[in-house]
C-alpha cells in the first residue's frame, strides 16, 4: 500500500520559521552534496575533491545530543559559511536565504530575522518562499519536527 502524503493548510506568515528540508533533495532524485561542494571554500573545495563521503559525530550546542552527520555539511556549516565573501550584494535572494540557513546550521529563522540579515523586506522573502516552488528545499518548519 503506498504511503499518503498529507500537506498543511497552514499559510505561512512573515513570522513562520523556515529551514531547509534536506529530503527535498532525496524527492527530487538529487544529492545535496554535489551541489554543497560549490559552497565550499577552497581549501575545502580540495579537501572534498575525491567526492568522498564522510560521516561524523556532532553534538548539538542546544540540546547536547549526539548526531551523525555529513561531514562536507558540517564543514560547511561550520567553517566555509562564516567566510566574509559567502554572501555577497550580489547573491539572489533565494541563495542569500538558503546560505544564512547553512550559516546558521539550519535552525528555522522567519522572514522577519532573514529580512534583518540580507535587507530585502519580509514580504518579498515570504512571497518568494511561499509561492508554491520550493526552491533548493526551503520550507516552512513542521510543526512537529
Amino acid at each position: 500500500m503506498s504511503e499518503i502524503k498529507r500537506f498543511t493548510l497552514i499559510k505561512p506568515t512573515v513570522d513562520t520559521p523556515f529551514c531547509i528540508d534536506f529530503n527535498w533533495w532525496a524527492e527530487q532524485g538529487q544529492d545535496p552534496n554535489v551541489f554543497l561542494r560549490e559552497y565550499l571554500c577552497a581549501e575545502h573545495q580540495a579537501a572534498f575533491e575525491q567526492n568522498q563521503t564522510v560521516k561524523i559525530d556532532w553534538v548539538d550546542p542546544q540540546t547536547a545530543e549526539v548526531q551523525t552527520v555529513d561531514g562536507l555539511q558540517h564543514v560547511l556549516i561550520q567553517h566555509c559559511a562564516k567566510q566574509p565573501n559567502f554572501i555577497t550584494a550580489n547573491t539572489s535572494l533565494v541563495d542569500a536565504v538558503f546560505r544564512i540557513l547553512l550559516a546558521n546550521g539550519n535552525i528555522p529563522i522567519s522572514p522577519v530575522e532573514l529580512s534583518r540579515e540580507i535587507g530585502k523586506p519580509a514580504d518579498l522573502i515570504l512571497r518568494t518562499l511561499s509561492s508554491g516552488r520550493v526552491f533548493m528545499g526551503i520550507r516552512p518548519k513542521h510543526p512537529s519536527k
